[in-house]
């Protein structure tokens, strides 16, 4: 699998971001034509080679209209959704401002819908956020990690005033997040930054095997003579080794079962990649169920957190395990005017596995009048399915 690692080793910002992809590999002409169909307005899209304490890199510059206006979360997503990118593209960027809106919200004693965005609701932010999320896309980047994220000291000048380094949002962002804290003079992360880490990687650390392919370097606009100022993103070939997990159990033998399917949800919703339960019989005859969580070990403590709080139970069991996992990609195809995700995953030997995502395969069916079970025949049917969820569809390199 392709994968990209975020290495923030002197932080990281939206425009650091899109400069070091663009280091990687990203074509400026790709960036310009991307940038002018988002219909943002008058926006000159350049780049040019800077270096950083010894380190060349390259450096982003956008020229934008003045702008009066500030934002709210609804102003931003109605303008990412007027776009014309690709659903995932749009998806992701709005779950980045979400992100955003839901700290700065929590820090301001508000609402997320309340928030009211200064520098991160601009156009450059906006930008920042969907070229660098597309690039990476265009680029063929499926997995993303990320390595320790540096804070920077002092204090920052922002719309609010005056506000310690790291911003209080920045660390809201970065919970559950590996940060490090050297003595580096001024913001090293910004709000934009620490946003995208999440977004893309929610935490999850690198592989501990990896075969490198390219490195790129995204300069920041500032050259401190403390350190180079710049991100590093490093290409990488994921090991075809199984993915290091934990397995956290737990044995709840006082639980209503109408309160199973809550359970389950929050564990999911804390972080877990997979939650199952199975019925069991406990001493003295209890019915009791079995609830197993399959845990990145950066969620750990949420997920630990989310078993408590949903359920009874006192104690939990946990050990490292491995997962080994197919190749997978997603793609959106139109179907009678319904948007239906496709989960595609490569076999070995060569084929794929496809299967629509059940969700909207039931809003497909609801909208058409039709049960799940007949929509998805007909969706057989048409060529979108595949029977079995089987396809003799091959992979290329440049689909994966």
């Amino acid at each position: 699998m392709r994968g990209l690692i975020f290495d923030p080793f002197s932080g990281i910002s939206g425009d650091m971001t899109i400069a070091a992809l663009l280091d990687l590999g990203l074509p400026l002409e790709w960036l310009r034509t991307f940038v002018r169909e988002l219909r943002l307005g008058p926006i000159e899209v350049d780049a040019e080679r800077a270096g950083r304490q010894g380190i060349a890199c390259t450096r982003l510059l956008l020229k934008l209209p003045h702008e009066h206006s500030h934002r709210h979360l609804a102003d931003i997503v109605a303008i990412i959704e007027g776009t014309k990118v690709e659903a995932s593209v749009r998806e992701r960027a709005v779950h980045a401002f979400t992100l955003l809106a839901e700290a700065e919200a929590e820090v301001h004693g508000t609402t997320r819908e309340r928030v009211h965005f200064h520098e991160v609701g601009a156009l450059d932010a906006i930008v920042d956020v969907l070229a660098s999320v597309a690039g990476a896309r265009e680029l063929g980047f499926t997995e993303f990690y990320t390595r320790p994220v540096a804070l920077g000291r002092g204090w920052s000048e922002m719309a609010h005033g005056n506000f310690p380094v790291p911003p209080p949002a920045v660390l809201k962002l970065l919970q559950g997040v590996a940060v490090r804290d050297p003595d580096f003079e001024g913001e090293c992360t910004t709000p934009t930054g620490a946003a995208l880490i999440q977004a893309f990687t929610a935490g999850r650390e690198a592989p501990a095997t990896f075969t490198p392919l390219a490195t790129g370097f995204g300069a920041g606009a500032r050259d401190p003579r403390d350190r180079p100022n710049c991100l590093r993103l490093i290409a990488i070939e994921a090991s075809t080794g199984g993915e290091r997990l934990q397995l956290l159990q737990s044995d709840v033998d006082d639980l209503s079962t109408e309160y199973v399917p809550a359970l389950i949800d929050a564990v999911i919703g804390a972080g877990a990649l997979d939650c199952a339960v199975t019925p069991l019989l406990m001493k003295k005859g209890r019915p009791a169920f079995r609830v197993e969580a399959l845990v990145a070990p950066e969620r750990y403590t949420a997920v630990a957190a989310a078993f408590f709080h949903a359920s009874p139970t006192i104690g939990l069991r946990s050990w490292p395990v491995e997962r080994e996992a197919l190749p997978r990609r997603e793609e959106v195809v139109e179907w009678r005017g319904e948007r239906l995700r496709i989960k595609r995953s490569r076999l070995p030997g060569g084929g794929e596995r496809a299967k629509p995502e059940f969700d909207d395969v039931v809003h497909a069916a609801n909208r058409l009048g039709i049960p799940p079970f007949a929509a998805f025949r007909a969706m057989v049917a048409d060529g979108v399915a595949a029977e079995g969820q089987y396809s003799h569809h091959t992979f290329s390199e440049d689909q994966e």
